[in-house]
């Protein structure tokens, strides 16, 4: 059973909801300005709060955000409400979190009611990368790089998927008064605003590689680099048009190289760019790969990438033009999947 709602939270009157035991699985984006309660302390306050899982350490710890669901409780809950800014990435940890608690929903025989509280996707509904053809990470959903889906919306497609038996209710984006960019409050530590929506998805690839993508720094996923890189080098490397690459030097707080001096460059947008990131980092990989013979992808990449046509031109055996076409099917055999779980008005559209 699926629903779609456009009343707040608060104002919704299910009997699981007002008296049932409600498990609240939710990160600080869920703050609502306009009442100053997070999803957490609405249930907290009727006395019907069951559990409470959200990512622990802070909203700056190191390492990926997790957010500790305990599955074993949810036998005992009458609903979970997920209330989460998720990234627009299909392997994002927190939206692989959240396809992992409806398999795990899918798997009950008397599985408590789910509710969303839908929110903006930060990169918009812009579309990049292609759909998984091999195994992937696990609880990695079968969706674009840069899906151009609401959470809800892709919770939805799931549901229909895999639990069409479980009773989804999506609270619309719209219903909430918050005024707030989807970033306002960082959905993770490593999506730090401006240009994170367009560089997080390709951003996630480079993790697989032998570069640092600069995590603990103020500006993650803008900044590629490694010790064994050189400043002069940047020059030569593809640049489409609209985008600076600005040669740098950092040191990654973690991950790869942490503590180290790593050189490279930094990705900058001009305003307006029609910039397809996905597209740009293949580009990139395949550059240093014959630059440099420390540059190299690690035994997680293709699980990352799941797809082979990509994989056979880093590995030079095609040439641009063959995975620039095969991406383009890909997105627009995507967007005609992704338009049937639309809730709003605005449907995916391909970044040409």
């Amino acid at each position: 059973m699926f629903s779609f709602r456009t009343t707040p939270l608060a104002d919704q009157m299910d009997k699981a909801l007002t008296q049932g035991r409600v498990v609240v699985v939710d990160t600080p984006s869920s703050f609502d300005p306009a009442t100053g309660l997070t999803t957490a302390r609405i249930f907290s306050q009727r006395g019907n709060l069951f559990r409470h899982f959200t990512p622990s350490g802070g909203e700056f710890a190191a390492g990926e955000p997790t957010l500790g669901i305990d599955y074993s409780v949810l036998k005992e809950a009458d609903a979970v409400v997920v209330d989460i800014q998720d990234a627009g990435s299909r392997s994002f940890p927190l939206t692989k979190e959240v396809c992992a608690l409806i398999e795990a929903l899918a798997g009950m025989d008397y599985p408590p009611a789910m509710y969303l509280v839908d929110r903006p996707n930060p990169a918009g509904r812009t579309v990049e990368g292609t759909i998984p053809v091999i195994e992937t990470e696990p609880h990695t959903p079968r969706v674009a790089h840069r899906h151009g889906l609401t959470l809800g919306e892709l919770c939805h497609l799931l549901q229909s998927e895999i639990a069409p038996s479980l009773a989804l209710h999506v609270i619309s984006m719209r219903a909430s008064s918050s005024m707030l960019l989807p970033w306002a409050i960082p959905p993770s530590k490593d999506f730090a605003g401006l240009f994170s929506p367009m560089l997080y998805s390709s951003g996630i690839l480079w993790t697989r590689t032998s570069v640092s993508v600069a995590l603990g720094t103020p500006r993650p996923y803008e900044y590629i680099g490694a010790p064994y890189l050189r400043h002069e080098d940047v020059r030569y490397l593809p640049c489409p048009e609209g985008v600076v690459l600005r040669p740098c030097s950092f040191v990654p707080g973690e991950g790869k190289f942490a503590g180290e001096l790593c050189h490279g460059f930094q990705i900058m947008l001009s305003p307006g760019a029609r910039y397809h990131s996905f597209l740009h980092a293949v580009l990139l990989m395949r550059s240093l790969q014959s630059r440099y013979s420390q540059f190299n992808f690690d035994s997680g990449f293709n699980a990352l990438v799941c797809d082979p046509v990509v994989k056979a031109y880093l590995s030079e055996e095609i040439t641009f033009d063959v995975v620039q076409e095969h991406v383009k099917a890909e997105e627009q055999k995507w967007i005609r999947k992704a338009r049937r779980y639309c809730l709003y008005d605005d449907p995916p559209v391909r970044n040409k």
